[in-house]
């Protein structure tokens, strides 16, 4: 079997330590954090749409252990950057404490802005976006298809987002919904085949959801620049391990829809409307409620729709060598709760001091298990 690569980008905050607000300085940081040596590939660092976010990018990799290592050491990378310029660095989906986003100073995020008008201007949420390498885009939109009905379980498991301007938001990844505010994002029908999945481009470019294909914001996309398909639906994760938990279960899931294309298993047959429901059901609790199961169109407990998506996708863990450690994983998510938990128990312990969130997020961004 050829091993598929798996590749992790996430959106983190700059912060300022002193009131917890988000800082416009991506900019001078990303400079100094970057290094030569990765000029060409895909990994490294980069300014994002907002001037308080970067992006990190792993090199990609088929060893799980070799992702946490990079991000490990991206993130310290940009910690270090961060602290020379007076700031924290926060693996947080949204900031805790009131931000007015400012736009990065680059003619493609002005027009963005400038079409999308609010919901541009608003749209300082930070995710983690795993990329994993498909044999063709024939197979990609294959993989596509057959994903969709598991996509909410992992955005339940990366939920990091409880708050939004300076108010508990009632979600757990209140992320999810601003980001499906825009009109080019979410979860799809099934798109048939390749020739599907371009019509279904360009028309969402020719009627103005997406300014181009870079804007084509799927919950999994074909990737414009690398040979992955790009699955956009968690949040950034507060802790490295919670990324790589989320890396192995996409990975996962590509395998097991590769293998039902090459067996003629057709997709399963979920209308957008339950997918849109089961995204809502995540975001709102996380893994501290029900879930939808999507094939069956009704609720159940969170730790056993989690159990399903594992086993479904277990014969591919296993040939990878990470049933071991996704299981786990999942496991500790379900039993110590999600970055949104974590934030909201910080929460509470300072008395509802919300820079001391912002702090505690600092915190956990560079530890190191």
């Amino acid at each position: 079997m050829e091993r598929r690569t798996v590749g992790v980008e996430e959106e983190l905050l700059l912060v300022d330590l002193t009131d917890g607000s988000p800082r416009p300085l991506a900019g001078p940081v990303v400079r100094a954090a970057d290094d030569p040596a990765d000029e060409g590939g895909p990994g490294g660092v980069e300014k994002e749409l907002k001037r308080e976010q970067v992006e990190l990018n792993s090199d990609p990799s088929d060893d799980l252990s070799a992702i946490r290592a990079d991000l490990h050491g991206l993130r310290d990378r940009l910690a270090e950057s961060a602290g020379r310029h007076g700031l924290g660095l926060a693996a947080l989906a949204t900031s805790p404490v009131p931000v007015d986003p400012t736009s990065t100073r680059d003619a493609r995020y002005e027009q963005i802005t400038r079409v999308y008008g609010l919901t541009a201007r608003e749209l300082l949420v930070n995710g983690c976006h795993v990329h994993v390498s498909i044999g063709s885009r024939e197979e990609g939109v294959a993989v596509a298809d057959r994903i969709r009905p598991w996509l909410a379980v992992i955005t339940a498991l990366a939920c990091n987002s409880p708050f939004w301007q300076g108010v508990d938001s009632g979600y757990a990844s209140y992320r999810q919904r601003v980001w499906s505010r825009m009109p080019s994002a979410g979860p799809t029908e099934p798109f048939g085949d390749l020739a599907g999945y371009d019509r279904a481009v360009e028309q969402m470019i020719s009627s103005g959801a997406a300014m181009d294909a870079g804007m084509v914001y799927l919950d999994a996309r074909l990737s414009r620049d690398y040979p992955t398909l790009e699955l956009r639906i968690a949040d950034v994760c507060a802790d490295v391990d919670d990324a790589v938990l989320v890396a192995g279960l996409c990975r996962a899931l590509v395998e097991t829809a590769a293998r039902e294309w090459a067996e003629g298993a057709p997709p399963a047959e979920v209308r957008v409307e339950v997918l849109r429901g089961a995204a809502w059901r995540a975001a709102r609790s996380g893994v501290s409620g029900d879930l939808v199961d999507t094939l069956s169109a009704r609720p159940a407990p969170a730790a056993d729709v989690v159990e399903r998506l594992v086993a479904h996708v277990e014969p591919a863990l296993r040939a990878y060598g990470d049933l071991e450690r996704v299981w786990s994983s999942t496991q500790r998510v379900l039993d110590e709760g999600t970055g949104a938990d974590l934030q909201r128990a910080a929460y509470c312990v300072n008395q509802g001091d919300l820079v001391e969130v912002v702090r505690d997020a600092v915190a956990r961004t560079t530890a190191h298990r």
